[in-house]
């Protein structure tokens, strides 16, 4: 069944646009009629997709930004309201993956480099979103954690702990304004096929096909699976709805 929202009107910021979840989130949003800021690092990519989007009859802007430098981010967010006036529902997904390691044996580079964007960047993202929402009186923020952020894992103990920082940071903004009428939330993916999945495939094949087995649908999630999660997040349907972690796992934290 297609479930369709209509965002029309409204303005969506997406960090991490130009591959993956973002990309997935970037046409759903712009698709259900939103105009559409997407961010990443690459800059030839996520012109092309803003290109795209408006070859498509959609609105849509590109700002290159690195999420672990809060002045590119608040130059974003800057850009997106000088441009469309408001900004209406974010979601704030970028993020990489360290070097698998042991605790011991990670450097404290790639740690560094891991906490500043998953971490940091989101606590960036939603403190200038939030400054503008907080303005308007409303506003829908999905942050990017990953199952990730419930569980523990082996060899990958800055990306765990990053995940399980960004649930923290959803619920106690969520807590700061919830009754400014603004709701801020988490999707937690499973292994979504995704450019970043199937590079921990190729390098990582046994520790993937043990995480695999306890996802029991028996399958990889797809980027529009959770698009699907973000807009809904986004939506007046979800409007009871903050503070909340949703699992979009295939069972995978139901174990």
């Amino acid at each position: 069944m297609n479930v369709t929202y209509d965002f029309t009107g409204q303005v969506a910021l997406v960090t991490g646009a130009s591959a993956g979840m973002g990309l997935a989130a970037s046409k759903a949003f712009a698709k259900a009629g939103a105009a559409v800021v997407v961010s990443d690092v690459d800059a030839d990519s996520v012109q092309r997709l803003a290109d795209e989007l408006t070859a498509d009859g959609h609105e849509a802007l590109a700002v290159v930004c690195d999420v672990a430098d809060d002045a590119q981010v608040e130059a974003l967010v800057k850009q997106a309201v000088e441009k469309y006036g408001k900004l209406d529902m974010a979601y704030n997904n970028a993020g990489v993956q360290p070097i698998p390691a042991e605790m011991a044996d990670q450097s404290l580079d790639d740690y560094e480099r891991v906490m500043g964007i998953n971490l940091r960047g989101v606590w960036s993202c939603m403190r200038h979103e939030l400054a503008q929402m907080r303005t308007q009186g409303s506003g829908a923020i999905v942050n990017c954690s990953s199952v990730g952020g419930l569980v523990g894992g082996k060899a990958l103990g800055a990306y765990y702990g990053s995940k399980h920082g960004v649930i923290g940071l959803t619920k106690s903004a969520a807590m700061d304004y919830a009754a400014q009428g603004i709701r801020i939330n988490a999707v937690c993916p499973g292994a979504i096929k995704t450019p970043m999945v199937a590079k921990m495939l190729e390098e990582q094949k046994d520790a993937m096909d043990e995480f695999l087995k306890l996802q029991a649908i028996g399958r990889l999630g797809t980027t529009d699976e959770i698009a699907n999660s973000v807009l809904w997040l986004c939506s007046d349907a979800a409007s009871f709805v903050t503070g909340a972690s949703l699992a979009v796992d295939g069972c995978f934290t139901a174990n």
